[in-house]
């Protein structure tokens, strides 16, 4: 089964410059979610 069409709960983040973003506020677009970091 893909998760292509499967509907992500809405979050929120705070940007670099300090602004929150939510998933929500993209609804409509496409959305790539990049995670990394450095153990």
């Amino acid at each position: 089964m893909g998760l292509e069409s499967a509907v992500a709960p809405d979050f929120e983040l705070v940007d670099r410059n300090g602004d929150v973003l939510k998933l929500s506020d993209f609804r409509g677009r496409k959305v790539v979610l990049f995670s990394w970091s450095s153990w």
